[in-house]
């Protein structure tokens, strides 16, 4: 095992720790703050980058195919929503049906199961050829995302879309239209996740039907790893909290560069991400026991 392989694959780890940073805020706004179990984003995060690069292939300005990336996981969250508030089909349920239904969605969109970008011949604002930059200009989005969400979420719609997550009958009971805060959340959740995938394409240089398989493994993760690791210094306010997912996302494709460079095949990805997902999820509950089991014994001993 060569120390110097691993510190060189790190740099890219970081990069799509941030890009992928960027799907798991999307993910933190609806399992943290609306509460709401939604399993679109394997789906729309390969919508996104199918957009986006249909877009730049005719013509367009890759900011425009930025923008319609956004959109094209707006309109899943929507289906999502419509699924859920006005067709009463349960959260899960309605995320996976729209998932589902985006694989087909996403081969109209392509024409076939991959459509491929050149760093030659488009103008992409990020790429694997220049890591660092790739790394400051994901690094960008995401202080800036943080930054819009933070002033969102202190707005009037912003509280009424927090009290939603928090007590759904309260906020109901308070005039808040909770239907319309769901479906709110889901655009926005999925706007960000598609943004994302808009921008992963770019990166690895094209698109993929498959690309989002596994998404919402990877955006859990780094919602749990970041409240987890960073959760005594995260807590305070929703932008902390936001730039912990963010790191969390950094942490876990740091940890995959050291599995893979301890020399476990890239056939075990799924495994170890799995693996990684179980682990910090099982930390607060571990913290628990230890607690328990440690007040219990300082219990018999002072007896």
């Amino acid at each position: 095992m060569n120390i110097m392989a691993l510190f060189n694959a790190l740099p890219g780890s970081v990069a799509q720790g941030l890009i992928w940073g960027v799907m798991a805020i999307g993910v933190y706004i609806t399992f943290k703050v609306l509460d709401f179990a939604d399993l679109t984003v394997d789906g729309s995060i390969a919508t996104g980058g199918a957009a986006a690069v249909m877009m730049m292939l005719s013509g367009q300005n890759v900011y425009v195919a930025l923008i319609a990336a956004a959109i094209a996981g707006m309109l899943a969250g929507l289906a999502t929503g419509i699924f859920h508030v006005a067709l009463g089909i349960p959260g899960i349920l309605a995320g996976i049906l729209t998932q589902l239904g985006l694989y087909s969605i996403n081969m109209r969109i392509m024409g076939k199961s991959n459509q491929a970008l050149s760093v030659d011949k488009y103008d992409l604002i990020l790429s694997l050829r220049d890591i660092p930059h790739a790394i400051l200009v994901a690094l960008i989005f995401c202080v800036v995302l943080i930054i819009l969400l933070y002033c969102f979420f202190g707005t009037e719609m912003g509280r009424g879309f927090r009290a939603t997550g928090n007590n759904e009958k309260m906020a109901r009971a308070q005039g808040i239209n909770t239907n319309n805060m769901k479906v709110l959340g889901l655009m926005l959740s999925n706007g960000l996740v598609g943004l994302a995938g808009g921008l992963y394409a770019q990166y690895q240089g094209n698109a993929d039907v498959n690309m989002g398989r596994g998404a919402i493994v990877i955006g859990l993760a780094a919602v749990i790893i970041g409240e987890v690791v960073f959760g005594k210094f995260v807590n305070f306010n929703y932008m902390l909290r936001m730039a912990g997912v963010v790191g969390g996302a950094i942490l876990y494709f740091v940890v995959i560069a050291i599995v893979l460079w301890l020399g476990l095949e890239t056939t075990d990805m799924k495994l170890i991400s799995a693996l990684i997902v179980a682990l910090f999820l099982a930390v607060p509950h571990l913290k628990v026991k230890f607690a328990e089991s440690h007040v219990k014994k300082g219990g018999g001993e002072n007896a």
